[in-house]
């Protein structure tokens, strides 16, 4: 008789972690990538969202500024 209770008890032991261990790993607020996505955790309506202004638009000016000065010389040295 011990036998058998020993046993029901750790059987339901064994069902109530593993029930537990799945509410507490459905419940989590965690980042999941599934088929290439990145689908956001639960709680991402209440994240602090990180603000990054605009910048310019083209964001090499003067490397573009010094080719155009660099092509201008050289046109003038074929010349």
């Amino acid at each position: 008789m011990t036998n058998k209770m020993n046993l029901n008890t750790t059987f339901t032991s064994t069902v109530a972690a593993t029930t537990l261990a799945a509410i507490l790993l459905t419940s989590t607020g965690c980042q999941v990538s599934l088929n290439g996505q990145t689908l956001p955790s639960p709680y991402y309506l209440q994240d602090d969202v990180q603000y990054f202004p605009a910048g310019p638009e083209f964001k090499l000016p003067r490397e573009a500024a010094a080719l155009r000065a660099a092509r201008a010389e050289e046109k003038k040295q074929q010349l």
